[in-house]
């Protein structure tokens, strides 16, 4: 009986101790955590967005491979202020832009392997002699072009630029032309030092690149997955397979609250 008090003291302060150590791991946990990132574009225009997201995504399009976002500048101000994401891959601001393959059908289709002066050497062959999927290579090399030099972003190389393939956008039924467009756009933005990355579902890019080869220069870019509906349908999508051969998932989407999130999985 004696020895009693100085049990239960002993077991007061152990107990004190194992919820104060408790409590301190938890609020690191919740101070180290990145929390979701944040894409926006032309639909956002004049909404009021959330402060500081852990790190952002700005669409440079307004809907088409040929045109401006017309909150360009104004949202990549906003997503200046994002924070820096110490615990996530992303890069604290990154950009997306519209892609497509119109053909003969769009309000121009090049006819030359050159643009803007540019004299590309093209992996398909010469446009000029009536190759399509020569013309879609460069189709692509000049979308990212006017895409980098002529939408108002400044520094476009230092950016990491992600090609939204969706099959609302003008696609041809030859998935290889289709495939000649995304490698032409991912050969522009690496000529100028700039990184790239592939956005979609799995059931789009199927139905609009297909199967892609190892040797193609879209194999191994990361990959951001759209089509979860919430955050935890997010995270369990980092563990589906990349777009193409080599790729990681490095980031996938959800919809919550009307606003586009962004799940890092690294």
């Amino acid at each position: 009986m004696p020895n009693s008090l100085p049990r239960i003291v002993l077991a007061f302060v152990v107990t004190l101790c194992l919820v104060f150590l408790g409590g301190g791991a938890a609020s690191a946990a919740t101070a180290t955590s990145p929390g979701p990132g944040i894409d926006v574009s032309w639909p956002q225009c004049g909404k009021t967005l959330p402060k500081q997201p852990a790190f952002a995504v700005v669409g440079v399009n307004y809907g088409l491979a040929n045109n401006t976002n017309p909150c360009l500048a104004s949202q990549l101000a906003w997503a200046n202020t994002a924070k820096s994401p110490a615990a996530t891959s992303q890069p604290r601001v990154a950009l997306y832009v519209n892609t497509a393959n119109p053909g003969l059908k769009g309000s121009w289709w090049p006819k030359s392997n050159t643009y803007n002066g540019v004299k590309v050497t093209n992996p398909y062959g010469n446009c000029a002699l009536g190759s399509f999927k020569a013309c879609s290579y460069m189709y692509g090399w000049a979308k990212a072009s006017d895409d980098a030099r002529r939408r108002g972003v400044s520094n476009p190389q230092t950016y990491l630029w992600w090609l939204d393939v969706e099959t609302e956008n003008t696609w041809q039924a030859d998935k290889a032309a289709n495939v000649a467009v995304l490698e032409g756009m991912t050969a522009y933005f690496k000529r100028i030092g700039a990184r790239v990355g592939l956005y979609s579902t799995a059931y789009q890019w199927g139905r609009i690149a297909g199967a892609v080869k190892f040797t193609s220069p879209l194999a191994g870019l990361p990959s951001w997955l759209a089509g979860a509906g919430s955050a935890a349908g997010a995270k369990k999508n980092c563990a589906l397979p990349g777009l193409t051969p080599g790729s990681r998932v490095s980031m996938t989407q959800y919809i919550s609250g009307g606003l586009d999130y962004n799940y890092s999985c690294s």
